[in-house]
């Protein structure tokens, strides 16, 4: 029997989620208040406060021994997907955000003294900066700037994984079209077990969604800055978490709009048919990068994950536009934790090759 540990650190909560023989024994969820958290000078200086209830919740359940404690992989130098060790390198990256700061990088420093105390190897999984995009894919047409990989790595390798199961098709064979829908969205072109290709949205890639703008042209963007319409910070909050359905509907709940929409709200009506078209067009977006001369063959699904595959108005009406390009799959109720124990345990089992963390020199500060 296998104890696999997943510690999953949010903007204002803790899961905790303990498998065995990969099933959940145990779940737990610490939330913290907004005015909790302001008092601390930044992510790091919350490691006490996240680590003593992990504690406690392994206490009360009588728990002793454990063969692998899986973390939230946080902003780490740009890697390729799968199954990292937690090492000093790695942890003094996270300390001094060289690579940004985000509450997920406390998944690793957590997970590794919890592996201290109980056992176990101490490893990340599929972090958000997983980089495998193609060279083509990096040039834009400013050569100060690069296109980088960020994007929902765990939620869009478990949903396709899934998919291939279903379909009985090789992952690290197939071609998918991964769509993760949430309070973000990413999209990623998965060929032959690599990410090759997303729409980043910590960036602003890709369509709009519940919060973030998505895409927007350039010119009249630098205009809003030039007449004094937005400033930098005001433009940055707007583009990654007071943009998207919530510039537009005043609530980035879309159960609430989906009622919007079916109580006759046209307004409503017609934001949800644009977010659908724009999501579309950028799932098509990627085809070519799947679908090329030396390898013509169709993907084999486009997959839809994430809390926005709920809706049966959005799914019904992407279903409808992306069918004419592949089989949809639809994914639901996988969770991040054990998309993070099934590499775990992969990993433990030998089935995958657990690696070491390079870094490297460059700086790279997300949003």
């Amino acid at each position: 029997m296998k104890n696999i540990l997943t510690i999953n650190p949010g903007s204002t909560s803790t899961k905790v989620v303990l498998f065995r023989d990969f099933e959940p024994a145990l779940s737990h969820e610490v939330k913290y208040f907004r005015s909790e958290l302001a008092g601390f000078s930044d992510v790091w200086s919350q490691f006490a406060l996240r680590l003593e209830p992990i504690l406690a919740v392994l206490d009360q359940a009588g728990e002793n021994r454990l063969d692998a404690v899986v973390g939230r992989g946080g902003l780490l130098a740009p890697l390729p997907g799968g199954v990292y060790r937690i090492d000093e390198r790695m942890l003094e990256d996270l300390r001094l955000r060289r690579f940004g700061e985000h509450p997920c990088n406390l998944g690793a420093p957590l997970a590794l003294e919890v592996s201290r105390r109980f056992g176990g190897s101490a490893l990340i999984v599929d972090p958000v900066v997983t980089d495998e995009l193609c060279p083509e894919a990096r040039l834009t047409g400013l050569p100060q700037i690069s296109r980088r990989s960020t994007f929902h790595a765990l939620s869009q390798r478990g949903a396709a994984r899934e998919a291939a199961r279903r379909l009985g098709v090789d992952y690290d064979n197939g071609k998918f079209l991964v769509a993760h829908l949430g309070g973000g969205i990413s999209i990623g072109a998965h060929r032959r077990g690599r990410v090759v290709d997303v729409t980043n949205a910590l960036d602003g890639e890709g369509p709009m969604s519940p919060e973030r703008s998505g895409t927007l042209p350039i010119l009249p963007l630098l205009q809003l800055l030039e007449d004094g319409v937005m400033d930098l910070p005001g433009l940055r909050r707007a583009v990654l978490r007071e943009g998207g359905l919530f510039a537009h509907l005043g609530t980035n709940d879309f159960r609430e709009i989906e009622e919007m929409v079916q109580q006759g709200d046209a307004r409503a009506a017609s934001v949800v048919a644009a977010f659908v078209y724009a999501t579309t067009r950028h799932v098509a977006s990627l085809l070519p990068a799947l679908v090329t001369p030396d390898d013509p063959r169709p993907v084999d699904a486009i997959v839809l994950a994430g809390g926005l595959a709920h809706s049966d108005l959005l799914v019904r009406d992407l279903s409808a536009r992306l069918a004419p390009w592949g089989r949809v799959e639809v994914v639901l109720g996988l969770t991040e934790a054990r998309v993070m124990a099934e590499s775990g345990l992969a990993a433990l089992e030998g089935r995958v090759e657990v690696q070491d963390y390079v870094g490297n020199d460059s700086e790279i500060h997300h949003p």
